[in-house]
């Protein structure tokens, strides 16, 4: 299958970019971005709290397949709909330090965006750390689910 996210990873440097075109307009993108509903089925999580406003706050559960529970976590710095959110991410019960991720949203035109995420990580070795994980292989597919389902609302 062919990875349509693209992650960049300069040696050296604490953090990953990601970029991602899809075949969607710009307002649905970010939609499926902010609307618990539709979180929940490209992400495969449950959404506990989603408070989309500057100080706002967020929290995610998923369970694996043998039943065991996943918490993540973080707060939003900035919102500005259609265009950025910039947040932290906290996987609970995990040796990852929090990170920081800057998501920015672009229309591409009517009918394509492209979504482009900046993850900084506390260090260079967390950041590989995070990159030795199937990490690459996990957002392609939740990005694919996405694409699937959020087109449905065309």
């Amino acid at each position: 299958m062919e990875r349509k996210t693209k992650i960049e990873a300069e040696e050296g440097k604490q953090e990953i970019l990601i970029t991602r075109e899809f075949d969607l307009p710009l307002e649905l993108l970010f939609k499926a971005y902010v609307e618990p509903a539709l979180l929940e089925q490209w992400m495969g999580t449950k959404v506990l709290k989603l408070e989309n406003k500057r100080h706002g706050s967020w929290q995610f559960v998923t369970t694996d397949p043998r039943g065991n529970k996943h918490g993540f976590n973080g707060v939003i710095h900035e919102f500005h709909p259609d265009q950025k959110i910039t947040r932290t991410f906290e996987m609970e019960n995990s040796s990852f330090p929090v990170q920081l991720e800057f998501l920015e949203f672009e229309k591409v035109t009517d009918n394509t965006s492209q979504l482009n995420m900046k993850i900084v990580f506390k260090s260079v070795a967390d950041r590989d750390k995070m990159l030795k994980l199937p990490f690459a292989q996990g957002i392609n597919m939740a990005h694919n689910r996405l694409q699937e389902i959020v087109i449905k609302f065309i």
